[in-house]
């Protein structure tokens, strides 16, 4: 299984930029993605790992190497690992332009957020566009299987977790995944952070799933400052593993929260760090309602169309939407989410909210099946409803 949908965009993209840079956490299937697009190019693609010695001393002279290749697909896996080659591409991509032939064509595969964008776009402004690869979503696995839905919110979407034959085999594949990043994969990016602060900084955080960040109190639990608090925060939404929603903070007159909202971005992941390994004991857990909320928001972020922007919407007297969209047209789409299928009836906060930010558009999504009006402007929906609205398409 692949991610049907992220290789249509891919494709487009290719289409359209002479370099393209795919991000994603590790696992999450950029290679496998990437080398699929075999049949949807000329040429067969060249693929350099840099993180093998071998294909990095390929790229020693990389304008000279590069330059037999111009006629190819080039794939270079976990980019990060050699910042310098922007520039070469750069004067390759260009040289090509002005030759008035067709410019190289460069995917780079790239796990750490933050970096890989800085490097790249100081050089490569204008000639480059991103797309984030994430886990599996939900349009992407309906029909799979039975309860596709089910295990993809107790597994989470990275596709060995997934796929697995057994929930204990699903469970053992994301704990090795996790130490695997605290032991190898952070340390290999600079920071020297210990692993087992980390893992209790990330639990922490899945114990806060959906809830304002208290940097105070995190600060406290871990021995640490706010400052550092911060620090590893920044660092585990630049490897694309949490989720940081901000607080709407148009000033309409009320006294809104400032702190954002963290989410651990894939439930997989989440429910192994907190130890809940079956949906038995996911739907017993006090983290359930919030466990699901996350899931909805990734799918929904995932899926709303380029310059969407995203917050939620909180203020000190009770008005609260979980989460608004403001699209490109300026139009407001205000969304609660309610794990009810007897009552998912908007609660009071939600009314004054979209009345403050003056929503055009009022849902409720929920884990039902059918799509119906709560009154004249509610509308209570399925996340797959709503999904297909936000794609336009039927």
């Amino acid at each position: 299984m692949i991610h049907r949908i992220a290789t249509a965009r891919l494709t487009q993209l290719l289409g359209q930029f002479p370099a393209v840079a795919l991000l994603g956490p590790r696992q999450v299937g950029k290679t496998t993605l990437a080398l699929s697009l075999t049949s949807e190019v000329q040429h067969s693609p060249l693929y350099l790992d840099l993180e093998l010695p071998s294909d990095r001393a390929k790229l020693a002279d990389p304008e000279l190497y590069l330059a037999d290749y111009e006629d190819r697909l080039v794939i270079l896996d976990e980019i990060h690992r050699l910042p310098g080659i922007f520039q070469t591409l750069r004067s390759l991509i260009d040289r090509r332009k002005r030759k008035g032939k067709r410019t190289n064509q460069f995917l780079l595969l790239g796990s750490a957020s933050i970096d890989l964008l800085q490097q790249s776009a100081e050089t490569l402004a204008g000639r480059i566009a991103y797309m984030e690869l994430t886990p599996f979503l939900e349009s992407e696995v309906i029909g799979s299987s039975p309860n596709a839905a089910q295990s993809l919110w107790v597994r989470g979407g990275f596709p060995d977790s997934f796929l697995a034959k057994t929930e204990v085999e699903s469970f053992e594949w994301r704990a090795a995944f996790i130490q695997t990043y605290l032991e190898r994969e952070v340390p290999s990016l600079g920071p020297r952070i210990p692993a087992e602060t980390l893992h209790r900084f990330w639990q922490m955080l899945g114990h806060n799933q959906g809830q304002m960040l208290n940097a105070a109190q995190l600060a406290a639990g871990l021995g640490i400052s706010g400052q550092t608090v911060g620090r590893y925060l920044d660092l585990m939404v630049d490897l694309l593993l949490v989720r940081r929603l901000q607080p709407w903070s148009s000033n309409v007159g009320k006294r809104l929260v400032r702190s954002p909202k963290i989410y651990v971005r894939d439930t997989g992941l989440l429910h192994t760090l907190l130890g809940i390994r079956d949906q038995e004991t996911l739907l017993g857990h006090p983290i359930v309602g919030s466990s699901w909320e996350g899931m909805l928001v990734e799918n929904i972020l995932s899926t709303v169309p380029a310059n969407t922007q995203a917050w939620f919407y909180r203020t000190s007297v009770g008005a609260e939407i979980d989460l608004v969209l403001e699209t490109a047209s300026n139009r407001r789409w205000a969304i609660e989410m309610k794990r009810s299928l007897s009552d998912p009836r908007p609660s009071k906060g939600f009314y004054i909210g979209c009345a403050d930010i003056k929503a055009n558009r009022q849902i409720v999504v929920y884990p039902g099946q059918e799509s119906y009006k709560h009154d004249a402007k509610t509308e209570i929906m399925p996340i797959d409803v709503l999904l297909k609205q936000l794609r336009g398409t039927p």
